[in-house]
């Protein structure tokens, strides 16, 4: 079997009955598929069409369908500026690496100028203050006394490292569920670590343009004198870093690495020629890692609107699929419901030529009148402290997830592809896994005489993941089914 190909298990379409974000009986629902050797490309095709993963988990929520819905949410890293809390937080872990003997010290030996200070006054350069006070490249100028080099208080490294798991990660890890998110030791061991976040996507290193070009799953390791104190967990696919997950050593809180993580992987995406940085869970209590948290942004968690306070961000239209600046009509409209497809309000302006905010909610079939006329202040006042977000881990087994009769396609979920866009595609040559080889999906007794929306034959399998997922991954995959 090529390693070439993705081979796709679909899970299928489930829909949960709670929600680990508001605990409103709505629910969510999402498509689901694993995929132990997920092409990086095609990851990155799969993330533009909103979905995330969790290890070996892909999943697609429907927006449509979810009390509290998940938005895909990146920035252009060459548009961005730090605001002033980012930029603060930065200054004052430099000034804590760097001591202020040495600033004294170098100040003495290396003296600016007049005008030099002026222009420094008040100017922030992100690249400069990421690299600060890292330890290989902190000037180090020699006292005329003893000609010994002037060394910081601290040694700061930073390394990129494999997404494996060591046992120097693993306590780290633990140490922050158990007293960041006050997980008990039991929901926590090796094999779950090593599960959600040290088992992604296949390294590889590419030469492009004459840069070299890291690609797939690794961890941004940070160590102060010598001691792992924040792990950042990352995809680094074709044009993106997409920040997956951040841990830190509880004892160094106070440093705020979540600021600190995401102004060093914006300025990752500048240097190494990463066009894109996807968002993904920084300093704040996961609902859980294989559905909801990772890289979305929901606008009725106050505790995730940080992400948003990266600027300029852009959200996934949910049925458009372009991309739309996060400002404040986007805020406002998001306020006033939870479901916001500004493609489809455009749409319905031009049909009913009126105003989009007085355009009928194509989510009022999705759930009751009575939770979908709640404004989003109203429902944000039902999520409480961090501690009471539930970690809601989705395996395709769990115990309250329901797979909705009918076919996929009855249920016109944004950004999947209805039956007649399908019904257009070569499925026919689409590759099926049988005992260790491949077979094309024509040759198999029975196909012709399937239908795509009949979910219970392979036909309607088939037809439902490439809807989920997009053409794109008819080229190079194959699909799994035992």
């Amino acid at each position: 079997m090529t390693n070439e190909i993705s081979l796709l298990k679909p899970l299928g379409y489930q829909r949960k009955s709670s929600c680990g974000y508001c605990k409103n009986a709505t629910g969510s629902s999402s498509y689901y598929m694993s995929c132990d050797n997920m092409r990086i490309d095609h990851y990155q095709e799969l993330m533009d069409r909103g979905w995330r993963r969790s290890g070996s988990l892909y999943y697609k929520p429907d927006l449509l369908r979810s009390c509290c819905p998940h938005y895909t949410i990146r920035l252009k890293a060459s548009e961005c500026r730090p605001k002033k809390d980012q930029r603060q937080a930065m200054n004052r872990f430099n000034a804590f690496v760097l001591g202020p003997e040495y600033k004294r010290q170098a100040a003495r030996l290396c003296p600016q100028d007049r005008e030099e200070k002026r222009k420094n006054r008040d100017k922030f350069d992100l690249l400069s203050a990421v690299h600060r006070a890292e330890y290989s490249l902190v000037q180090r100028p020699r006292n005329k006394n003893t000609d010994k080099p002037i060394e910081p208080a601290h040694k700061f490294e930073v390394s990129l490292e494999g997404d494996s798991c060591t046992k120097e990660k693993y306590d780290v890890f633990l140490k922050y569920q158990l007293q960041i998110h006050k997980d008990p030791p039991s929901r926590w061991k090796e094999k779950d670590f090593t599960r959600f976040l040290c088992s992604g996507l296949d390294r590889k290193v590419l030469k492009i343009d004459g840069r070299t070009l890291k690609l797939g799953s690794y961890h941004q390791c940070y160590r102060l004198d010598g001691k792992l104190v924040a792990v950042a967990v990352l995809d680094l696919l074709p044009h993106a870093v997409s920040s997956v997950y951040l841990f830190y050593d509880p004892d160094y809180e106070q440093w705020d690495f979540g600021k600190l993580s995401a102004v060093r992987e914006i300025a990752m995406s500048l240097e190494l020629g990463y066009e894109y940085y996807y968002m993904g869970m920084i300093s704040v209590t996961p609902p859980c890692f294989a559905y909801c948290a990772s890289g979305y942004y929901i606008h009725s968690c106050a505790k995730m609107r940080y992400k948003g306070s990266f600027s300029p961000s852009y959200l996934l239209d949910p049925e458009s699929l372009e991309w739309c600046i996060l400002d404040d009509h986007y805020r406002q409209e998001l306020d006033r419901r939870p479901y916001v497809s500004l493609s489809h309000d455009r749409q319905t302006a031009i049909e009913n030529n009126s105003l989009a905010e007085n355009a009928p909610s194509r989510s009022s079939t999705a759930a009751s009148t009575s939770e979908r006329s709640k404004t989003t202040k109203e429902r944000s006042k039902i999520f409480d402290d961090d501690k009471d977000l539930e970690f809601d881990e989705v395996p395709s087994d769990e115990e309250d997830a329901e797979i909705p009769e009918g076919s996929l396609f009855d249920y016109n979920i944004p950004g999947v592809l209805t039956k007649e866009e399908v019904k257009h595609l070569d499925l026919d040559h689409w590759r099926l896994v049988v005992r260790n080889s491949l077979v094309e999906l024509e040759d198999i007794r029975g196909w012709e005489d399937w239908e795509i929306d009949k979910p219970d034959t392979i036909k309607g399998i088939a037809a439902e993941l490439i809807a989920a997922t997009g053409p794109k991954l008819l080229e190079n995959s194959a699909l799994v089914l035992f």
